[in-house]
């Protein structure tokens, strides 16, 4: 039996556009994108459904990990452009109140709980920038990322900014959004986009896996991890240093990070130990 096989998903709710779900052995979430007649693209039911799945996983301490995936055969193809154009279309917003993606985007990032996207076929555009959002992203070796806003008459907002402050090179950005050629998971990982390419039959066994794993963990050191990279990936490296120390004095109101050195030296024994398991952890 594989281990897909054994992992048992429960429905915690049901959006006509999005499914919340989780697993029913361990503090994982799993929100799928259900729109796969439209290849998964975000429109404002299924913004606003994903915005409230956030708000049901937050009122959870057990849930320590969020997956999300695409229903069918895609990740997202990216934002439904009907719901684009009535954006664009509406009155002017005001300059602080970010549109729905954005806000998606930007709750990702500060959202505390460890954030994996579970990407397989497509994921473009707008897609593409919410899944730079998340903290790891494990695609299929086959799955195609792309930005073809430019093909279309726009430059990619949201995808750019995520891409270049992700630390890729301008040059590869400028040749996968000027040229629109989609790229592969394996290339997307050689490029350092993604956390790891996988066999794409592999694909929900390894991100569940890696999930369940982290999901082992004590929630404060993961919270606390997550602000330091998402705050200090904006500051200079003397800022983030800083930033490390007061997030860590955060911490230590939080837990004790050395109250079982001794049981974690002991199962260090011998070598890397990666099941030692803090007697405090739920």
């Amino acid at each position: 039996m594989s281990d897909a096989q054994r992992d048992i998903w429960q429905t915690l709710k049901a959006w006509p556009e999005l499914i919340l779900e989780r697993l029913a052995d361990a503090g994982v979430a799993r929100i799928v994108l259900n729109r796969p007649e439209k290849r998964n693209c975000w429109n404002r039911p299924l913004c606003n459904a994903f915005l409230e799945a956030l708000d049901l996983i937050r009122a959870d301490k057990e849930l320590k990990v969020v997956i999300t995936k695409g229903a069918g055969t895609v990740y997202s193809s990216g934002l439904d452009l009907n719901f684009l154009s009535e954006v664009s279309k509406g009155p002017l917003l005001d300059w602080d109140r970010p549109n729905l993606t954005i806000q998606i985007a930007e709750d990702i990032r500060a959202f505390p709980r460890i954030m994996i996207a579970q990407v397989h076929g497509y994921c473009l555009g707008g897609a593409l920038g919410i899944m730079n959002c998340h903290d790891l992203v494990f695609a299929a070796d086959d799955a195609q990322l792309g930005m073809p806003e430019v093909l279309r008459g726009s430059f990619g907002q949201l995808v750019t900014a995520t891409l270049l402050h992700s630390g890729l090179p301008v040059k590869k950005l400028s040749l996968i959004a000027l040229v629109g050629q989609n790229i592969s998971g394996k290339e997307a990982d050689a490029l350092g986009i993604i956390s790891q390419a996988v066999p794409a039959e592999k694909l929900e066994a390894h991100t569940t896996a890696m999930a369940r794993e982290i999901a082992s963990r004590h929630l404060a050191p993961l919270e606390h991890h997550k602000i330091t990279v998402q705050m200090g990936r904006d500051l200079s490296l003397s800022q983030a240093i800083k930033l490390d120390q007061l997030v860590g004095a955060r911490m230590r109101r939080a837990m004790d990070p050395l109250s079982d050195v001794e049981g974690y030296l002991k199962s260090q024994k011998g070598g890397a130990n990666l099941n030692y398991k803090r007697p405090d952890v739920r």
